[in-house]
């Protein structure tokens, strides 16, 4: 059985992750100081002081590593998420190891090395995983290395796991059968009652029990625990709540009672919070400093063909924690005081020439940056509604108000996937909140990526408007 295997298995891969680390070292020397002539020898950046260095912080990555739960099972993850993972921890390490570095002037060495360093360490471990899982798959797919589960339940929650297995072979799991009252088509094997599940355990070599029982059925659970505990089965329960449960739910704890935080975001961790406002600061003052004569041009463009008024066009968003907060654009209409909670449609006597070109580009956004560099809004997130759609959607959205639990984005989620301007709100809710469970770095880099290669250029007419 697996569980049999597994504490070798964990062993070997911490321990190649560990070789990676090490050997990482010596092709980033190479990199620097053997291909890239400089000063310093390649003789000398191997002196045993040195490799001794980047042996420390081989161990101490690993510590890292195995505190953050990258060993803990990983046959439900998807590589991306694995990926992100190893990316940010590495980065973390580093960063920590050369202020060490830095502070107690234990050594002083190349800083592009540590580039070439994070680089290469990053991209091996990551391959690794990679191969990792193509052999893995390989042998599941032809039934070896598989995971024995018995399911417990026949209701519909039963069945959307059980299908969610059969749907995903490179998981590795087999379902030997089901547990419950009464037989159902298309789950399988009918193992027996809740009464039988001390016999069933015992019978057949079963890595995992699944629960996922009806409210109805939760006073089952007593019984159900005590029979797993008798045998040493791991056990994992499906809630009945599940399909109102985010993505990653966090979980506290008040004496005895377990509180299941619903509406629990990535950026709650204080850590995931910094990193994502760290990277809003420094990229939204770098873009300031890139575009400014693009808006400077834009600024001047504005004043000779868009009548009177103000460069800049101001109005009131719904941000995070539904507060309220001032958003830029440069002007693309001629002012009209009528109109104040309407969106611009592609044929819209309000538009300029010139107000339509700036939008066809996006160029009407550039101000936004000063927004993230205030803190109202990020590089990345939902787009900003004005109050009055705010109020109208809550009633008629489920789950809307759960995209104001974050900063507000320049481009986001479904503004990449099509969803911007006048299209589905629904869909476009959708999008968000996927985004909002599942946010990473990696996330917003290719969101950005994608920003880039295909969402600046949008739909809108360039041309008189009727």
């Amino acid at each position: 059985m697996i569980k049999r295997n597994q504490p070798i298995l964990n062993l070997i891969n911490i321990l190649l992750d560990g070789v990676l680390l090490y050997v990482s070292y010596f092709i980033a020397s190479w990199l620097r100081f053997g291909v890239l002539q400089t000063s310093m020898s390649l003789q000398r950046a191997w002196l045993p002081r040195y490799r001794g260095m980047f042996l420390v912080y081989s161990a101490l990555a690993l510590a890292i590593f195995y505190i953050s739960g990258v060993y803990a099972s990983v046959r439900k993850r998807r590589l991306r998420d694995e990926a992100a993972q190893i990316l940010r921890l590495n980065l973390i390490g580093i960063v920590l190891f050369t202020s060490f570095q830095y502070f107690t002037k234990a050594g002083v060495f190349s800083r592009l090395t540590y580039v070439f360093y994070f680089l290469i360490s990053s991209f091996l471990l990551i391959l690794k995983r990679l191969v990792v899982k193509k052999v893995l798959y390989h042998f599941r797919t032809s039934g070896r290395n598989l995971k024995h589960v018995v399911v417990v339940g026949n209701g519909h929650l039963a069945r959307q796991y059980i299908e969610s297995i059969r749907k995903n072979p490179a998981f590795g799991y087999q379902i030997d059968g089901y547990v419950s009252k009464r037989r159902k088509e298309g789950l399988g094997t009918n193992l027996g009652s809740y009464e039988d599940l001390p016999q069933i355990l015992e019978k057949n070599e079963v890595d995992e029990l699944v629960v996922a029982l009806e409210p109805h059925e939760t006073k089952f659970m007593k019984q159900i625990i005590a029979a797993t505990e008798k045998q040493g089965t791991k056990i994992s329960v499906i809630p009945f709540y599940n399909d109102y449960l985010p993505a990653h739910p966090v979980v506290e704890e008040i004496d005895d009672v377990k509180l299941f935080s619903v509406h629990a975001t990535p950026f709650d961790d204080p850590l995931n919070g910094f990193m994502k406002r760290t990277t809003d600061i420094i990229f939204s003052l770098i873009l300031i400093i890139l575009t400014s004569p693009v808006m400077l041009l834009t600024a001047i463009g504005i004043k000779l063909t868009g009548g009177p008024g103000p460069i800049i066009f101001k109005q009131q968003r719904v941000g995070r924690n539904k507060k309220l907060f001032t958003m830029y654009k440069f002007r693309s209409m001629k002012v009209n005081d009528t109109e104040t909670t309407g969106w611009s449609q592609d044929r819209d006597s309000r538009k300029t020439r010139f107000g339509s070109f700036i939008r066809k580009f996006s160029i009407d956004e550039l101000p936004q940056f000063f927004n993230v560099l205030k803190g109202d809004m990020s590089l990345i997130g939902p787009r900003p509604e004005v109050p009055y759609y705010v109020d109208q959607f809550k009633e008629e959205i489920p789950l809307y108000m759960i995209r104001h639990l974050v900063r507000p984005g320049i481009t986001g989620w479904a503004q990449v996937n099509g969803y911007r301007g006048n299209t589905s709100i629904k869909k476009r809710i959708e999008y968000d909140i996927w985004y909002i469970e599942h946010w990473s770095i990696q996330l917003d880099f290719a969101i950005v990526m994608r920003t880039i290669f295909g969402g600046i250029i949008n739909s809108e007419k360039v041309g008189k408007q009727k």
